[in-house]
């Protein structure tokens, strides 16, 4: 996939530049010095200036970007995105509210946004209306600028479960109708699964450690979408449901909540990954301008410290952490966009800078099997590259500094040219 982006020139070489990605953690790089020679939408070779140039050169009509001196790195991959988000409250209904055509054009301007601000990847975990598969092709045609999508499509709730009141979820009931709920997201053009398996903290009518699904519908779940060679990714708080569905197969975590050292322990022998989301309990500014309700922010910032401590222990345990915003990965949060923001919460609350690096790119890529075209700035990988003026490896806090972004090959913001992403 590519996206619609600026119009940019078919072989670019990119000079003036330190390439780093997360292959540091096995000593790989950084290369200083650098160039990278981009052949339509994928890289052609990287290396040393002069080399990657001279060769460039002799085989192409080029042009070529002084990146001034920046470090160069992949695109952000944001693994919890909805970008039909409605939580409970006024901003929310505004988005409830929305027409079709509306909805189609408001979330067509939160992939600009998205990928405007470094995140070149998403993996959308339940949006409205199958919107997210139009969206998608759109993207994959060039008619709308945006991030390469991998989308779960509707996910699927028990009857009356977490957020069973939106057109982002399908409510299924029984190991059948588990069945079928499944069949229907891949029918409609699913890469993954989505699975609410218990409470939340956007649940009025519940709590985060309520059960919402039985061991044989979690089963059902996860053996259709594995089938079909879909991976499974689970909202869920407590850590007895949690152990359950990791026992049947699991893939993934997304909030963790509530872990144990027993439970995350398990994750960690079984491979599954944990998208904390850790902003989720620590963003009382977004819920204010939003609107949200006071029962929801309550429960939301009070479970703060049971899921830093939850995080902490699946770190002991090692298990593989994934960056995922559940905010708009676009949301101008704490003096930057909400997955920079999540992406420093890794960093600073366990893993560091280089490790984050990884949990923000690599990481989430090989999640989605997606290594072999994303996640490292390689020869026949695609060229989706952002520009920053500082190691991200020596501080996180680098993709503040992100000011030129390129998808496919293309450049879709170069904020010293004068392009804005705002």
């Amino acid at each position: 996939m590519s996206a619609a982006t600026h119009p940019g020139p078919v072989d670019t070489v990119l000079t003036n530049c330190t390439v780093v990605d997360a292959r540091v953690l096995d000593g790989v790089g950084p290369v200083t010095d650098a160039a990278v020679w981009v052949r339509g939408d994928r890289i052609a070779a990287v290396g040393r200036a002069a080399e990657v140039t001279a060769t460039a050169r002799a085989e192409a009509d080029v042009t070529e970007i002084d990146l001034g001196g920046a470090y160069l790195t992949p695109g952000l991959t944001n693994m919890h995105t909805h970008l039909s988000l409605s939580l409970p409250g006024a901003g929310g209904q505004s988005v409830k509210d929305l027409t079709p055509h509306e909805l189609a054009l408001y979330m067509a301007d939160g992939a600009r946004r998205t990928l405007l601000c470094g995140v070149t990847t998403v993996r959308c975990v339940a949006e409205k209306d199958h919107a997210d598969f139009a969206l998608r092709r759109a993207i994959t045609s060039g008619r709308v600028t945006g991030p390469r999508i991998f989308t779960a499509g509707r996910a699927l709730v028990c009857t009356g479960g977490h957020g069973h009141e939106s057109t982002d979820t399908l409510e299924c009931d029984g190991a059948d109708g588990f069945r079928r709920g499944v069949r229907s997201q891949i029918r409609a053009g699913a890469d993954l699964i989505k699975v609410m398996i218990s409470g939340g903290i956007a649940g009025e009518h519940e709590s985060i450690h309520t059960r919402q699904l039985f061991p044989d519908e979690m089963a059902a779940v996860i053996d259709t979408a594995h089938a079909w060679g879909r991976k499974v990714t689970a909202h869920a708080g407590p850590a007895p449901v949690i152990g359950e569905a990791v026992e049947l197969g699991l893939d993934c975590v997304e909030h963790g909540y509530q872990l144990t050292e027993e439970v995350a322990a398990r994750m960690a022998q079984r491979g599954t990954a944990l998208v904390p989301t850790l902003l989720v309990t620590r963003c009382k500014e977004f819920f204010d301008e939003l609107g949200v309700p006071q029962w929801m922010q309550c429960r939301s910032l009070g479970a703060g410290p049971r899921h830093l401590e939850s995080y902490a222990m699946a770190l002991a345990a090692g298990v593989e952490v994934l960056l995922g915003s559940d905010m708009p990965p676009f949301w101008q949060f704490e003096g930057t966009n909400a997955s920079v923001r999540e992406l420093e919460y890794l960093s600073e609350s366990g893993i560091g800078p280089a490790r984050a690096l990884y949990a923000g790119t690599l990481g989430p890529v090989r999640w989605l099997g997606a290594e072999a075209d994303l996640g490292t700035v390689e020869t026949g990988k695609y060229a989706d590259l952002v520009a920053l003026d500082a190691d991200p490896t020596a501080d996180t806090s680098a993709f503040r500094g992100v000011r030129w972004v390129m998808s496919g090959g293309r450049v879709v913001r170069d904020d010293r040219a004068g392009w804005t992403a705002w």
